[in-house]
C-alpha cells in the first residue's frame, strides 16, 4: 500500500484551535481522521482530541493487519467516541458536554471508505475534477428537502454531532475503488466555508499533495481575512506501484504484520470498550442529566 500523505492546522482569527487531525497505518490498512470541536460548548478541543484517540485506539485494537469489516469499525468507532465524551462530562459533573465533528477514512485493499458526522468534510478528487464530497450534518445542506418548519432555523446550525446528549447520526460511504492519482482530503469547515468546491478540486489536482495543502490552506486563510476560521486538512493522494518511484510516499511494505504507525497521539488501548451499545450510550447521557438537575436543585 502506498500513498502521499500531508497534514497541517493554522488557527486563523480564532482565540484557540479547536481542531485535531491526523493518520496512522499498518502494513495493510490505513486510516485519516479529522475533528473541529464545536465553540459554543465547553472544551471542544478536548472532544475533537478524545475523538481522536479512541478511533486510533481502536484502529490499533482491530488492524491486525487489516480491518475485517470496515463499516462495522467505522460506526462502532464514532460511537465509541461519542461514549468517551460522554464520559469524561459526566466525571467531571459537566453541566454541558464538550461536542465535536468527525471525519474518518480508512484506505484498504485499494478502497476508501468513510463516515462523517457534522460538517467537517471528505473530498473525493480524481482526473482533475471532484468525484464525490460529504454532505453535511446542517440544516443547510437540507434546504432542498421538504421538512416543515425549516424555513425558521438557522441553517448553519448542525443537527448532530458527537458528545450532544442524543445518539449522533452519521453517514457511511464505500468502499469506492481508487485509481492512480486519486486525492482524498478531511477538511474543517474553515476551508469550505470560504473557498467553494471546485476551487477545491481544482487546487487539490494542480499539484502534489505536499504543495496543494498549504496552498489551498493560505488561500482560505488569505481570503477570509481577520475573521478567519481554524482551518485544518489530511490529504493523500493514492499510488500505484508503478508510479511510486515518481512520488516518494509512504510505503507500508516494510511494516511488520504487527507494525503499527501514528501520527496521532493515543490514548491506552483499554480506553476504547468493546460492547460500546446503546445502553453504554444512554447510561452515560442518564448520568449527564443526573447532574444537570441536582444543579438545578442546588441553585433553586
Amino acid at each position: 500500500m502506498k500513498f502521499s500523505v500531508f497534514q497541517v492546522s493554522r488557527r486563523g482569527g480564532r482565540e484557540t484551535n479547536e481542531d485535531r487531525m491526523g493518520y496512522c497505518y499498518t502494513r495493510e490498512s490505513s486510516l485519516f481522521v479529522l475533528a473541529d470541536g464545536m465553540g459554543g460548548h465547553p472544551e471542544g478541543e478536548v472532544a475533537a482530541q478524545l475523538a481522536l484517540q479512541t478511533v486510533s485506539a481502536a484502529f490499533q485494537r482491530h488492524a491486525k493487519p487489516k480491518l475485517e469489516d470496515v463499516h462495522g469499525f467505522l460506526a462502532d468507532a464514532l460511537l465509541a467516541a461519542h461514549h468517551q465524551i460522554l464520559r469524561y462530562a459526566a466525571d467531571r459533573g459537566m453541566l454541558d458536554t464538550p461536542r465535536t465533528t468527525l471525519v474518518v477514512a480508512v484506505v484498504q485493499e485499494g478502497c476508501a471508505s468513510w463516515i462523517h458526522c457534522g460538517d467537517s468534510r471528505l473530498y473525493m478528487v480524481r482526473g482533475g475534477d471532484l468525484f464525490t464530497r460529504t454532505r453535511d450534518h446542517s440544516y443547510l445542506e437540507l434546504r432542498n428537502m421538504p421538512l416543515q418548519g425549516i424555513e425558521r432555523v438557522n441553517r448553519n446550525v448542525l443537527f448532530t454531532c458527537l458528545g450532544s446528549p442524543t445518539k449522533p447520526i452519521y453517514d457511511i460511504t464505500g468502499p469506492v475503488a481508487l485509481e492512480q492519482g486519486d486525492r482524498i482530503l478531511l477538511c474543517s469547515d474553515g476551508l469550505w466555508g470560504t473557498l467553494d468546491d471546485d476551487t477545491i478540486a481544482r487546487q487539490l489536482s494542480r499539484l502534489p499533495v505536499s504543495q496543494s495543502v498549504p496552498d489551498l490552506v493560505e488561500d482560505a486563510l488569505r481570503k477570509a481575512g481577520d475573521t478567519s476560521d481554524n482551518v485544518t486538512v489530511v490529504a493523500l493522494e493514492w499510488e500505484t506501484p508503478d508510479a511510486f518511484e515518481s512520488t516518494q510516499g509512504i510505503s507500508t511494505d516494510s511494516i511488520s504484520d504487527d507494525g503499527f504507525s501514528s501520527t496521532i497521539q493515543a490514548g491506552p488501548l483499554d480506553m476504547v470498550d468493546d460492547d460500546m451499545d446503546d445502553e453504554a450510550i444512554e447510561r452515560s447521557i442518564a448520568e449527564i442529566n443526573e447532574a444537570i438537575r441536582r444543579s438545578a436543585a442546588r441553585k433553586a
